[in-house]
């Protein structure tokens, strides 16, 4: 890593989903209070996973006080930097309501808008997944010491293994099971793993060959949409775009084209 921040800002972002993971991890209560609710009642929000956000931006402010934030809890400042960290202080809540392990911590920072460093730790699997902008996504847990990820060479799309997920909205995710429908017989499968995060990371390492979903915020996918294209993934959103709350779509090459078009037909983007 040729420019010195980089470091700096990997290993704080590593510290803080390190910590807020260990608080999540250990400090569950059997009986978990619910602090709010956001679209739903299904889609709740619990103080653990405010607790955890507080963590990390102290964390990070500690360190750097002139930083931005954008959380999922209601973290949000401009900084005065240029850097601003997108945090996910528990991807996969209800998972984690549920006692279910794929859940995670994601932190990524940008630059003057630019995504150059990605964090996902996924304490209950025992892997933290990490990248920067130009040197590779990386992953420690499952594997001897650190392992460099890749995507898995593209199979035939009928032979894709293809993660997505679903809304907490009732005719949003009708829709959604529509699409998915429409797919399914074209896809080897398609599975449902709770954490959009964990999902992008898996493409990464080469345990999906795609992922696709509607309605995500940046705090979602900012940390591991970074990961997977180091990784060799491509990814984006309707054809030509960018991920948005539209459609993310990411998958290794050869896979992502075909993938993306199905779901454009399929109008997977609409209400």
């Amino acid at each position: 890593m040729s420019d010195p921040l980089l470091p700096e800002l990997l290993e704080l972002a590593q510290e803080a989903a390190r910590r807020a993971g260990e608080l999540l991890r250990d400090g569950r209560p059997a009986d978990l209070a619910v602090a709010a609710t956001k679209s739903s009642p299904i889609d709740v929000v619990t103080e653990m996973d405010i607790a955890a956000e507080k963590l990390i931006t102290d964390v990070i402010s500690a360190r750097r006080p002139d930083d931005g934030f954008l959380g999922e809890e209601g973290a949000s400042s401009e900084g005065s930097s240029g850097i601003r960290w997108v945090i996910d202080p528990l991807d996969g809540t209800v998972n984690y309501l549920y006692g279910l392990p794929t859940w995670s911590v994601s932190i990524a920072a940008e630059r003057d808008g630019e995504r150059i460093v990605g964090v996902v730790a996924a304490p209950m699997r025992g892997e933290t997944y990490h990248a920067v902008l130009g040197g590779g996504a990386w992953a420690t847990g499952a594997w001897e010491g650190e392992r460099r990820l890749a995507v898995r060479p593209a199979p035939p799309l009928d032979q894709a293994l293809v993660s997505t997920g679903f809304n907490y909205v009732a005719e949003v995710k009708a829709h959604q099971a529509e699409v998915a429908r429409q797919l399914i017989p074209l896809l080897r499968d398609i599975r449902r793993g709770g954490s959009a995060a964990v999902d992008l990371c898996d493409v990464a390492a080469g345990r999906l060959d795609g992922y696709y979903e509607r309605g995500l915020n940046a705090w979602d996918v900012a940390a591991g949409d970074l990961i997977a294209r180091e990784a060799g993934a491509r990814t984006g959103g309707r054809p030509g775009e960018l991920p948005s709350r539209d459609l993310t779509v990411a998958g290794a090459p050869g896979v992502f084209e075909p993938l993306q078009r199905l779901l454009e037909d399929f109008g997977a983007w609409h209400d």
